[in-house]
């Protein structure tokens, strides 16, 4: 058997996230892991660097599988983006060594969260941004973003079941938050994320820009960690996983 990495990229509209379901194939793992026990006459699985929610979508999401076959992995990327839909793509493939795992051996990630605040609508890029029409105030959210970076137990801006029994200290490393013309773009480099937590982030940032809370409503959260201290979940369709980083590539 041999490991192979894969760069994807895909537009998560119509799919029911990354993670393979039990009672649907529409998902982002289920239509790669498809396509490959197809192509080796055996089954395949795919472990994908960030399991990607319903409707987000992936500049680069890292995965990595195990398959015999004669195959070049050059081979491997031409017959993917043969077969799979016109919104999963396969940027590259490569053979790793056996222990690499695109999961357990990511030390960082990085989202980006896009924002539409203007007057006039973006037409042609509305699947990829979240419409904000209400006031954001730059200042008070990148005060904020610096409270938010550090090591920190983010079970408040998280949807972890109360049971939920692992570790949710997790280290964000920066927070950018930029305008670029119509658009307000909010950078998330960190360790990890847990579930729904750069739209978590992102809310609360939002709810302090639009002066319905405070900086400071941060460090409440961080005390309490108790969900209802933070922000909105936003929606799925303004968030793109961006990145994901290894040790090799620092």
């Amino acid at each position: 058997m041999t490991n192979f990495k894969l760069i994807v990229q895909y537009e998560g509209s119509r799919y029911r996230g990354w993670q393979r379901l039990g009672d649907t194939d529409n998902t982002i793992q289920g239509k790669l892991e498809g396509v490959l026990s197809r192509m080796t006459g055996h089954t395949v699985e795919i472990h994908g660097a960030g399991r990607t929610d319903a409707g987000v979508h992936a500049a680069a999401q890292v995965a990595s599988f195990k398959i015999r076959t004669d195959r070049t992995p050059e081979g491997i990327r031409d017959y993917l983006n043969h077969y799979l839909p016109q919104d999963i793509g396969v940027l590259s493939c490569q053979v790793v060594p056996e222990r690499f795992h695109a999961r357990l051996n990511a030390v960082s990630k990085h989202y980006t969260y896009r924002l539409w605040h203007a007057k006039t609508p973006n037409v042609f890029e509305r699947r990829y941004l979240t419409t904000w029409e209400g006031p954001l105030d730059l200042e008070p959210m990148q005060q904020a973003a610096a409270l938010l970076c550090g090591t920190h137990d983010f079970r408040a801006f998280s949807s972890v079941h109360r049971r939920f029994k692992k570790s949710t200290v997790r280290t964000v490393e920066k927070i950018e938050i930029a305008r670029h013309g119509g658009e307000v773009r909010l950078d998330f480099v960190g360790d990890g994320f847990l579930s729904h937590m750069v739209r978590i982030l992102t809310g609360t940032l939002v709810e302090i820009g639009g002066g319905e809370r405070d900086p400071a409503s941060i460090l409440r959260a961080f005390d309490s960690l108790d969900r209802q201290d933070a922000g909105l979940t936003m929606p799925p369709q303004g968030l793109i996983l961006t990145a994901v980083g290894y040790p090799s590539d620092r």
